[in-house]
């Protein structure tokens, strides 16, 4: 995975919700990582607002585009809490303590797990569902998509099938 690390950690800003410290990240953005570059450009030209709204529609209304990996292999099912705890104990495995508001599965925290560890297993294993995100988001017709295919293109193919 050499050289990716730093597309993990651009990735993982990019997907996270657009607050005010964001557009000062997006020159840094688009020379660290050329690979996200339409998107950058986009969040670029785009008013603050305007932004801000596009995120809340994509990633908060449904679970269409939901930027939590278990949602994509166990649902809102029993299954998802020890789902849950694999995450965390990979953390801790490396050394690392999961503290963030979000759940631990949340595609940005484990896209900047991944920076600082070069550990890309939960990424390879929830790949069919990075695809099925990817393919959403194309279809919606959102530059997010772009985000999901740079860091889907570092990645193996997918061996199993995610949740629809």
């Amino acid at each position: 995975m050499p050289g990716f690390e730093v597309l993990y950690q651009a990735a993982a800003l990019c997907l996270t919700y657009p607050d005010d410290d964001f557009r000062d990240r997006l020159p840094l953005l688009r020379e660290a990582a050329p690979q996200l570059r339409a998107f950058t450009d986009h969040a670029a030209l785009t008013p603050q607002g305007e932004l801000q709204a596009h995120y809340v529609q994509v990633f908060d209304f449904k679970n269409r585009h939901s930027l939590y990996l278990s949602w994509w292999t166990d649902g809102d099912t029993r299954n998802r809490g020890m789902s849950l705890v694999r995450f965390k104990e990979l953390y801790r495995a490396h050394g690392l303590e999961f503290a963030g508001e979000e759940l631990p599965d949340f595609l940005p925290a484990v896209l900047e797990f991944v920076s600082r560890t070069g550990d890309i297993g939960m990424l390879t294993e929830h790949r069919g569902a990075l695809d099925e995100l990817r393919s959403r988001l194309t279809a919606f017709g959102t530059p997010y998509a772009c985000v999901l295919d740079a860091v889907c293109a570092t990645l193996p193919p997918a061996s199993t099938g995610a949740r629809r």
